[in-house]
């Protein structure tokens, strides 16, 4: 037994230190800033540092420019979100799919724009909603209709972003789902097909039901990655226009590295953590909920295949 502890001191100790270096310890440092009014001029001398307690956090809740901000990460989460989880099941089903060529081309074109850079998709992206020389507005002017200006109007300015964020993350969530595509056992297609079920009935009755577990990780990390909204409204737009694209990360960047609020950034940063952390703990109720309901239901989670019918006067068993 020593020599094991003493093993797992050797083997988890440098892991657990840097842990503990890079992670735990900055968090305890801005937490400790979130208390006082560090600022530039505390950067300079010290003795302009004060202790404030909970002031920044009753400051913070009662800006409307934060609201603001939750406002817009709330609306880029609930509806980037779904949309970005929908076009990677999609593409992970046209992939995945029997009679589909050259998967390995397409998975590779689709994970692309995960790997490119922001700046140069912004590059990309702001050619395309450009209000006079944009592919987009040509295409509306192609159909009689009026120019939008993408980004500089208020009411296009979040959708505009969403789209773009969309089509540069759905690649890695497409990755995961194939993955969880290839573990379904191709005889619980065979099975749901010997019993009449078409191409829909199969989608639904076998292939929703064993991806939910593959479709519960991919919302949390979605959702927790879309929380986190800055590089996309910061190339783009930087917040504009009117705050209508400000995000409770770009926020804190303002507070932070634009205003050397150092303090209110902090705060802002442990109240979007605390949001974080309300936000998984429902996701992990929904999901305890979901697995005891399966669980009665005799399945656990498990697919199965839909109940056996009548055809052409016999039953099919």
């Amino acid at each position: 037994m020593r020599a094991r502890r003493i093993a797992v001191v050797l083997l988890l100790g440098p892991a657990l230190g840097l842990l503990g270096l890079f992670f735990f310890v900055p968090m305890i440092a801005s937490l400790a800033l979130s208390l006082t009014d560090f600022d530039i001029y505390a950067v300079a001398d010290r003795s302009a540092l004060r202790f404030v307690g909970l002031r920044n956090y009753q400051v913070l809740l009662g800006d409307p420019l934060f609201w603001r901000a939750l406002r817009n990460t709330l609306y880029f989460v609930v509806v980037g979100g779904p949309a970005s989880i929908g076009v990677s099941l999609a593409a992970a089903l046209a992939v995945h799919a029997r009679g589909a060529r050259l998967k390995g081309l397409f998975r590779t074109v689709f994970f692309l724009p995960v790997t490119t850079t922001i700046v140069a998709v912004a590059v990309v992206w702001r050619y395309l909603y450009h209000p006079r020389f944009g592919l987009l507005n040509y295409a509306l002017a192609s159909a009689g209709l009026g120019p939008v200006d993408w980004l500089g109007d208020p009411d296009w300015a979040m959708p505009s972003i969403i789209a773009m964020a969309v089509w540069k993350n759905f690649g890695f969530n497409m990755i995961i789902f194939l993955a969880g595509l290839q573990s379904i056992p191709e005889r619980l297609y065979e099975a749901a097909s010997l019993d009449g079920a078409g191409r829909w009935r199969q989608f639904l009755h076998v292939t929703l039901p064993a991806l939910a577990p593959t479709t519960l990780f991919v919302t949390l990390l979605t959702v927790i990655g879309y929380f986190q909204l800055f590089a996309e409204p910061y190339v783009m737009t930087q917040g504009g226009p009117a705050g209508s694209t400000r995000s409770v990360v770009l926020l804190m960047y303002e507070e932070g590295f634009r205003w050397w609020n150092i303090g209110m950034a902090a705060a802002v940063a442990f109240v979007l953590l605390a949001v974080l952390l309300g936000v998984t703990a429902l996701q992990a109720t929904v999901r305890r909920l979901l697995s005891a309901s399966a669980a009665r239901g005799g399945g656990a989670g498990a697919a199965q295949p839909p109940p056996p019918r009548a055809r052409k006067g016999k039953v099919t068993a």
